[in-house]
């Protein structure tokens, strides 16, 4: 990036005091909260994306910085990432209660993410068609009736359309609450805002599993969906006290065939995938699903090389830093996705701990991810975004297949221990995804290739939960085992390790200076 591209860049923003931090690293790969175990639908905006907020007058530019209105939406937001991993832990429990096998709740996870991965694109639509504060109001309450239906649900399929509910209330809570915060505040204070807007996302993951823990041992699995209800009541009023109203932007057209067309096409996938082996379906049942869902994707990119306002823009998967993130990372998400999801049964139906234990355990391994937050960017320039994700990517899948290592035997100390490993660097890889994605998109394009990520990454945790089920069904099968024991499990880790070793292929065949620029201009003319 040259000096004459950084004036325009400050001219952009138009506040000389925020090029202090003008690189998307600085911003961007602080923000995701994926690495700490949970997906977050809300990422503070690259740079160029300043110019969405509001004009300040010269008094408010005067003013002192209030946290006020980014703390009442990532309080809002505290829902989300929250029962996003506490639901690991209770999985046993609500198993017992609904009287299902154990790995048929995975369908509990997979529902969720596919439904905010398919709702995800209409939020921006909705927010500038019906405005930003009432989709917020809504979006919270939704939230907390799909929370209070899967707090009640008496049976799996009742379960499964109230978190389908949840997710799709998910998805709206995010990106609307960040745009009510880019519409509502001053460019000059909106990193700061930003900051404050996040800490939901590092702070839900690492509460979440012991939070979780303790309420499936001390109480019911209920309320861990309950829990929610009190903090949506009180987002609702302060949300409707303090937050002002913002102005409504005229609406690009929705794409609505394509919106179907994905929609359908994940789901098929997905569930096509997920019960592979299973038995659940009839062989051509599954084949439907599968060849229905590649079908309907297909078409899809058909209608999007025709379409000027398509719901995702494949032509952003030319573009190599950005196609390494989405579809080389989606191997390690899929990783990402499945061991919570294995660790919980592991620790919980094979070992016998208590949710409170289990949770106890994995909230090392988000801990060890919020160390890592600090330790990323100086990681990053030292040695570049190829060479970290190339070695970087072995040494996680290797601490995935370590999991296969644990035994009821195993002292606890050992299991903390390859939990913090695992985090620690699994919070790296994840960090220069997310950082590298948006190293070569244009202005004109990030806020699509922001929509597409976040989708990759539901998308991808979704079929990756969805392999671990599958995996388990065959080893039961295999065995003639009606129960899971810790043998039928932990090979499972050694296949995800695997699969998360493919991302290597997409990152060492990438440029050596990729995503140089997002270290500043003298590494990137280097």
């Amino acid at each position: 990036m040259d000096d004459g591209a950084l004036a325009r860049r400050a001219d952009a923003v138009g506040d000389n005091d925020l090029v202090e931090t003008p690189f998307v690293s600085d911003i961007a790969v602080q923000a995701d909260g994926e690495d700490l175990g949970v997906t977050v639908l809300e990422e503070e905006p690259p740079h160029e994306a300043l110019a969405e907020a509001r004009a300040e007058t010269p008094d408010e530019a005067a003013a002192p910085f209030s946290s006020l209105v980014p703390a009442i939406i990532g309080g809002a937001l505290v829902m989300q990432t929250l029962n996003a991993t506490v639901i690991n832990n209770a999985l046993p429990s609500m198993a017992r209660t609904l009287q299902e096998n154990p790995v048929n709740l995975n369908t509990a996870i997979t529902v969720y993410l596919l439904a905010s991965a398919v709702f995800l694109p209409i939020s921006g639509w909705a927010a500038d068609k019906f405005g930003a504060k009432r989709m917020f109001l809504l979006a919270i309450v939704a939230y907390a009736a799909a929370c209070a239906a899967c707090g009640i649900a008496q049976n799996l399929p009742e379960l499964l359309l109230a978190r389908f509910a949840e997710g799709a209330a998910g998805a709206m809570l995010g990106p609307v609450g960040r745009l009510v915060l880019l519409r509502s505040t001053p460019k000059h204070n909106l990193v700061r805002a930003m900051s404050v807007l996040t800490m939901p996302a590092l702070l839900g993951p690492v509460l979440g599993p012991p939070i979780g823990g303790f309420i499936v041992t001390y109480a019911s699995w209920r309320w861990c969906f309950f829990f929610n209800i009190p903090i949506a009541a009180l987002g609702l009023f302060l949300v409707t006290r303090f937050i002002d109203d913002v102005k409504e932007e005229e609406p690009a057209p929705l794409d609505w065939p394509g919106l179907f067309l994905t929609g359908i096409g994940m789901a098929g996938i997905v569930y096509g995938f997920e019960n592979l082996g299973r038995g659940a379906f009839p062989a051509w049942a599954v084949g439907g699903m599968l060849g229905g869902g590649i079908l309907c994707m297909l078409v899809y990119a058909w209608h999007a090389s025709r379409t000027p306002h398509a719901i995702l823009d494949l032509s952003l998967l030319k573009i190599r830093t950005f196609s390494a993130s989405v579809v080389g990372g989606a191997f390690m998400r899929m990783g990402m996705g499945a061991s919570p999801f294995l660790l919980a049964l592991l620790l919980q139906v094979a070992f016998g701990l208590s949710a409170l234990q289990a949770g106890l355990m994995t909230f090392a391994s988000a801990a060890a991810a919020l160390v890592m937050k600090t330790a990323a960017p100086p990681i990053l320039q030292r040695f570049g975004f190829k060479a970290v994700l190339s070695v970087n990517a072995v040494v996680v899948a290797l601490t995935f297949m370590g999991y296969a290592l644990f035994t009821p035997a195993t002292p606890h100390w050992m299991i903390y221990a390859v939990l913090l490993a695992g985090g620690f660097f699994r919070s790296l890889q994840f960090t220069s995804l997310n950082g590298m994605a948006f190293a070569d998109i244009d202005r004109v394009r990030m806020s699509r290739a922001s929509t597409m990520s976040t989708m990759g990454q539901q998308l991808s945790q979704s079929i990756g939960v969805g392999m671990a089920a599958t995996l388990l069904h065959l080893s039961m099968s295999h065995a003639g085992a009606k129960h899971l024991t810790a043998a039928l499990i932990t090979p499972s880790f050694l296949v995800i390790g695997a699969v998360a070793m493919i991302s290597t292929l997409f990152f060492i065949t990438l440029p050596k200076g990729a995503g140089a620029e997002l270290h500043g201009p003298s590494r990137a003319r280097a």
